[in-house]
């Protein structure tokens, strides 16, 4: 047994580039060769499949509508008053804080705060906005200044823990979708009938349909949290691998939603929602020399404002969560195709 610390082989994961995905703005536009490293080799065909037909639409079209990172930290008051003390403490401290905060890291900015009680225990909810980085230490680093300052002040209070689960960190829960955890990200696309029926060999009404059935109704019945999704687990993770992401956010960020409708002239409409996709261009992993390689390839090494080069790495993972989603779907429509697929291509 090797001890703690110890050099080990490195593992290697199968990577390939798909695409190219075209995205058609409004903040990114291009072609794009995006790297997945997956043992699920039928991904890679199945996500060119996306990135060709979507092309042929003239692109996809991928927007971010907010960002932010959290950590919630435990303060345990001696009984309710005290805990309803500390709420409205915190709440006067704002400015206060967001110096703090600020103090921490040059680009970790304190954005919002969120409270739930539950008897004498506050958990607080910090959430920061924290450049190119996805931001787990950051956030850490500044919530461990501000709550060291917070008992500072309230000393009839004590520590309760650094993270108090109200975050979400890396598990399933319905806080990070509607308060916000990592960047909350819409991919969208309009094919027309030809193009359903070229390249999907499917129609606009049974990839809707089944949609309906599968990601809403049947993830209803399995007891689903925020998620009406095939998928994206899949996606995210081949993604998350080539460039350096910490996997293990695939949690959250598979808790998102597809849209699928018919529309006139047997156009099909299709869009993924990731509420709380977390992504970085630089942190921890991102050293990694195959990494460094991807990133740059991606233009995701850029100079550019702090924020920009992770925003671009959002919307390309949310724009190739989209190709993959939409071909699995139109496969499902199509009896035994699936499993064709899968034998063909992973049955040596």
């Amino acid at each position: 047994m090797k001890k703690a610390g110890a050099t080990t082989t490195m593992a290697t994961v199968p990577m390939q580039h798909v695409g190219p995905i075209q995205l058609a703005g409004p903040e990114l536009s291009g072609e794009f060769m995006v790297p997945l490293a997956t043992y699920e080799s039928p991904l890679w065909p199945s996500v060119n499949r996306g990135a060709r037909v979507t092309a042929q639409a003239g692109g996809i079209q991928a927007v971010i509508f907010d960002e932010r990172m959290t950590r919630s930290v435990l303060v345990v008051a001696p009984d309710v008053v005290a805990a309803q003390n500390v709420v409205e403490f915190v709440q006067q401290s704002r400015a206060e804080l967001a110096k703090v905060a600020a103090g921490t890291s040059r680009f970790a900015k304190l954005v919002d705060i969120h409270f739930e009680v539950v008897g004498h225990l506050v958990f607080i909810r910090f959430e920061f906005t924290t450049g190119d980085a996805a931001g787990h230490n950051m956030a850490t680093r500044a919530a461990d200044a501000l709550l060291a300052w917070i008992l500072e002040r309230q000393p009839n209070c004590q520590y309760g823990s650094i993270s108090g689960n109200y975050c979400c960190d890396k598990k399933p829960s319905a806080v990070n979708g509607i308060l916000g955890r990592g960047k909350y990200t819409v991919a969208e696309v309009t094919l027309s009938a030809r193009l359903v029926a070229r390249y999907l060999h499917s129609t606009a009404e049974k990839i809707a349909e089944l949609n309906t059935r599968k990601n809403l109704v049947g993830t209803a019945l399995a007891g689903g949290l925020r998620s009406a999704n095939a998928h994206f687990a899949n996606m995210l993770l081949g993604f998350y691998l080539a460039t350096g992401q910490d996997a293990a956010n695939i949690i959250e960020g598979s808790q998102g939603f597809t849209l699928a409708e018919a529309r006139p002239a047997g156009a099909l409409y299709f869009s993924v929602t990731l509420p709380n996709l977390i992504v970085g261009s630089v942190g921890n992993g991102k050293e990694l020399p195959f990494v460094q390689d991807n990133l740059r390839a991606l233009g995701c090494l850029e100079k550019r404002p702090a924020g920009q080069n992770a925003r671009r790495l959002a919307l390309l993972c949310a724009a190739t969560v989209l190709c993959g989603e939409l071909s699995l779907l139109a496969a499902q429509t199509n009896p035994g195709e699936l499993m064709a697929a899968h034998l063909r291509l992973e049955r040596k």
